[in-house]
């Protein structure tokens, strides 16, 4: 089965509504239309540009604030999943419960389902200065166009995680990230590139653009979109299908074929997911 993925390079900026951040987001979805994307992947904390709308004195909301938006953040990515008939990886958005702040990746199906997966791991800043909270468990998704996961930038930098997904039975992992240096950047991609040898699966990834001056801690972003493969004889060398031009404002579209996925495993160069020692470090069981 071969199905046509799109990532954005999501441009951030000051706003004063979101109205605005809604016409931003439903320009992407219609360029990843145009080129007869089925699923769209938007980048992790995306709607912190939400915070720069700011409150009556000006300044900018705070983390505490971002909750409030997620009503219309619900009804914006499901209205356009239904209208596009794409599956929309709607970034991450960061949710409240039980008093708890959690940073949330949600997939928007085309009949309006909505699925999420809470990030599992949480970086230092978003514990010491958002006072973010790690999701409980790790989920798959079934699609018409296969099992995926959502694993939100920390995420894939343990392979243990990914190791699961695959286990669970996921073809694709969809990484959002947003990183502010080429430090953070290059970490999430290299460990890309190395969940996807390890466990032969596509990695799609994708992070923020642009800068959100009055907003703390996303005054900085570095972020590159990519499509990622085994690097193995039916991929490219590098393992890259696509990706975009650094810290630019686009979309990125390439293709993706799991029955090359397929022929890998068994027959591949190297066969990693079949020759792992299940004697020494067991995959994830169902119980």
């Amino acid at each position: 089965m071969k199905f046509r993925v799109s990532a954005v390079q999501y441009h951030l900026h000051t706003i004063r509504s979101f109205d605005e951040f809604a016409k931003q987001v439903e320009h992407y979805v219609k360029n990843a239309q145009e080129y007869d994307a089925e699923f769209i992947l938007f980048p992790e904390f995306m709607t912190t540009q939400l915070m720069s709308i700011g409150g009556d004195d000006g300044s900018a909301l705070t983390i505490q604030d971002l909750p409030d938006f997620t009503e219309r953040y619900l009804q914006l990515f499901s209205g356009l999943a239904k209208q596009s008939g794409m599956h929309i990886i709607g970034g991450t958005h960061v949710i409240r419960r039980e008093g708890q702040l959690y940073n949330v990746a949600h997939l928007f199906y085309p009949d309006g389902r909505v699925a999420e997966q809470a990030k599992l791991h949480i970086t230092p800043t978003e514990v010491k200065e958002w006072g973010m909270s790690a999701g409980e468990g790790l989920q798959v998704f079934e699609t018409e166009k296969g099992t995926i996961a959502l694993l939100t930038c920390y995420d894939i930098e343990f392979p243990e995680i990914v190791r699961m997904a695959k286990a669970k039975g996921a073809d694709v992992i969809f990484c959002p990230s947003c990183t502010d240096d080429r430090h953070g950047f290059h970490r999430v991609r290299y460990t890309c590139h190395a969940r996807a040898i390890e466990n032969q699966v596509y990695v799609v990834t994708t992070g923020t653009v642009g800068s959100l001056p009055t907003v703390d801690f996303m005054r900085a972003n570095f972020g590159q979109a990519a499509m990622i493969a085994p690097n193995d004889i039916p991929f490219p060398p590098r393992g890259i299908l696509a990706e975009g031009e650094l810290n630019n404002d686009m979309v990125v579209t390439a293709d993706l074929d799991l029955e090359l996925l397929y022929e890998v495993r068994k027959s591949g160069s190297v066969t990693t997911w079949r020759d792992r020692r299940t004697d020494l470090y067991p995959d994830w069981q169902e119980e």
